[in-house]
């Protein structure tokens, strides 16, 4: 299946025409965030190669790294079986969450 069958395919129904977005180092396999996309989004991540979001406080589009410096340069985008979901994985420069940890997953409950 092409990029483009595939991103016809996406199902942002669920998700009020959000999609949720898993990011991934493309080195080291570490899961560094998750956060939303919209169609848009999607598409200029594709176009770009440059990690951009849905901001649901700011109600915008946010590409990461914009204000900040930490950038993700995409090296492959996947989709879940069911198309209602995302996976970024990316190169990450600096840390990833904007407490400045590498990985917004850094708070062990178990």
């Amino acid at each position: 299946m092409t990029p483009t069958e595939l991103l016809a395919k996406l199902n942002f129904s669920k998700g009020n025409g959000l999609i949720p977005v898993i990011t991934q180092d493309a080195k080291t396999k570490e899961i560094l965030m998750q956060a939303y996309a919209n169609k848009e989004a999607v598409e200029l991540t594709l176009k770009t190669k440059k990690a951009t979001y849905w901001s649901r406080s700011r109600n915008e589009l946010w590409v990461k790294g914009e204000t900040s410096g930490h950038t993700q340069k995409i090296v492959a985008v996947y989709t879940d079986c069911d198309y209602d979901s995302l996976l970024y994985v990316v190169e990450q420069t600096g840390p990833a969450c904007h407490t400045g940890e590498y990985s917004c997953f850094y708070s062990k409950l178990l």
